[in-house]
């Protein structure tokens, strides 16, 4: 029985613990922690229930903490970003895969856009300061789970994360 990408990684189907999740997203856990107690991006597998328990976070999950990080590294401030997440969540009720979803921001408003033509129309109009393709991001921390933990990649296959699949996987 081949695995999904969300078994890799020694988490035996149970998502990705946060020191995992730290090395493939490339944060600190004290940043990690931050996010989750200040609910920019609260696991959604398992919150941590006190002292002792553990968070699981999903494959999703690190996508969208990947994201996060593209925005920091971009200078956008933590408000800016919790819009951005904000975008990305309404993606994932409407049953939209965040693969198909590239974010814009001209520095001031942070724009999704689900096509090339979207794109390309807010850059005509200048608006566009910088993008972040998800879908690129989806890809690259596909290749990076494996390359860090390979013990566990044999036969793993990637799948679409939507919101119906997450729920069907659960």
């Amino acid at each position: 029985m081949s695995k999904d990408v969300a078994d890799v990684g020694g988490t035996d189907g149970q998502g990705f613990r946060a020191p995992q999740v730290c090395k493939i997203v490339g944060i600190t856990y004290r940043q990690l922690d931050y996010w989750a107690r200040t609910d920019l991006l609260v696991p959604s597998l398992q919150s941590a229930q006190g002292s002792g328990s553990h968070r699981r976070y999903s494959f999703q999950d690190i996508v969208q903490l990947r994201v996060v990080k593209r925005l920091l590294d971009a200078g956008m401030s933590l408000k800016k970003i919790r819009t951005a997440m904000d975008l990305l969540r309404d993606q994932l009720q409407s049953d939209n895969p965040l693969t198909d979803v590239t974010l814009l921001s001209d520095g001031i408003t942070i724009f999704a856009a689900h096509s090339a033509d979207e794109v390309f129309d807010v850059f005509r109009r200048g608006q566009g300061v910088f993008g972040i393709a998800v879908g690129r991001v989806h890809a690259e921390l596909v290749g990076e789970i494996h390359r860090l933990f390979p013990e566990d990649s044999e036969n793993a296959t990637v799948i679409e994360l939507t919101p119906s699949r997450m729920e069907a996987s659960t």
